[in-house]
């Protein structure tokens, strides 16, 4: 019996240029264009499993083991009906002979290996990886660009995780969003040495969603207004120059300013949103401080820090900068053992917990020294692909259509 099933992992992206705001919540069809960063599976990733059986009664997902329920007319709904309807249209009825599994129902198990509604951009690889995983599953000949309109409407920022390296997504201005797609800016193999450090202050569910918190300021921020107006439009020019010449200096700057107005505009709604706390901002006195150092010597910027919709900070760097980043942030937020996993070898095997250290200058008073356990763990990662195909042996379905995890 044949079995129809497709396995694939997708990653996460952090912007550089913020998306935050909706002109359609239905669409989710945003009020200004976005850059991100993809960031290599090999350390962040959600992996998807999708199957499609004339045996199964209803369409079921399974996140990390536990099911989700898929909502008749919610944004999962409209991904799955969407797929269908692709499979159908671009598949079987243009060659009668192809089965039709666009009538079955599907089962889905997905798992995050990072925490999930943390800041870290979960939906986004997870809703990429679904519709990756159901693309691959029906067979579709259809590009990126269109798959990401579909993976638009279930979560924003997923759009940009269909491709590696540097993605823009397109606002677009059509009201049926059929030019709001992500596009790549550059592929990972174009500025390769381009890391990230990521500092998980806290693996909690966040107290405001970003789609109850963006809606809040789309309806009561005046600053959004000027941002959308004045602000984003040049930025998204300007980075995507940067990252088309290698200018770190530029990608840094627009990067930090961009993180500095997306949380202003989040002050700016009434009431107020709060998503960093003082662990994060400690973290920005210290990249501060640290890129100070080097201009002050006729240098350039080393470090950009960024935050999303959460307390954890990503610093995007080049690699060579990454060891001394690393040690700064350990000398004042002490780690515990294997809360760091160096896999690219920097300090050798030694001890992370006794690495911490400044370079030469540095003003030690710019920020407290915490408690161990204030940045829970750090990830050393870096500008990575696209969506994967992985070997049916990965599969988190098992024989019967239901997840190897939930199997007795």
């Amino acid at each position: 019996m044949t079995v129809f099933q497709a396995t694939i992992s997708a990653p996460v992206n952090i912007a550089c240029v913020k998306y935050w705001g909706k002109r359609d919540t239905k669409l989710i069809l945003p009020t200004n264009s976005s850059l991100s960063v993809t960031l290599d599976q090999d350390h962040l990733r959600s992996t998807t499993t999708s199957r499609a059986d004339s045996a199964f009664e209803r369409d079921r997902l399974w996140l990390n083991g536990h099911e989700e329920e898929i909502k008749a007319g919610g944004r999962m709904a409209t991904c799955i009906a969407e797929m269908k309807r692709l499979r159908k249209e671009e598949v079987e009825d243009k060659q009668p002979n192809e089965p039709k599994i666009s009538t079955y129902h599907i089962h889905i198990a997905s798992f995050n290996n990072f925490p999930t509604a943390a800041g870290l951009a979960s939906s986004a690889s997870g809703l990429a990886a679904l519709i990756s995983s159901l693309a691959q599953l029906y067979q579709l000949p259809v590009s990126p660009t269109k798959l990401s309109i579909i993976a638009r409407q279930g979560s924003g920022s997923a759009c940009r995780s269909l491709y590696g390296g540097f993605v823009a997504w397109e606002m677009g201005s059509s009201p049926d969003g059929s030019d709001s797609y992500a596009v790549q800016v550059a592929p990972e193999s174009h500025w390769p040495y381009i890391h990230a450090l990521i500092c998980v202050v806290s693996d909690d569910k966040k107290g405001t969603s970003s789609t109850s918190g963006m809606q809040r300021t789309v309806e009561t921020s005046t600053l959004l207004q000027h941002r959308i107006k004045d602000v984003v439009p040049q930025r998204m020019r300007d980075i995507s120059k940067a990252i088309r010449e290698r200018d770190f200096d530029t990608f840094a700057r627009i990067t930090m300013a961009d993180s500095n107005q997306f949380h202003a505009v989040a002050l700016d709604t009434e009431p107020p949103i709060f998503y960093m706390n003082d662990v994060s901002r400690s973290i920005i006195a210290l990249i501060v401080e640290y890129n100070r150092i080097s201009l002050a010597k006729g240098g350039s910027y080393k470090a950009a820090y960024t935050y999303d919709a959460g307390p954890n900070a990503v610093i995007y760097a080049p690699k060579a900068n990454i060891k001394e980043i690393v040690q700064l942030i350990i000398k004042y937020f002490p780690q515990k053992e294997d809360s760091f996993k160096d896999v690219f070898d920097l300090f050798d095997g030694a001890d992370i917990a006794s690495q911490g250290a400044l370079v030469q200058g540095f003003n030690e008073n710019v920020a407290k020294k915490f408690e161990v356990g204030a940045v829970k763990s750090l990830i050393h990662t870096r500008v990575g692909d696209g969506p994967r195909a992985l070997d049916p042996k990965e599969a988190l379905l098992g024989d019967d259509g239901f997840p190897k995890s939930l199997a007795a």
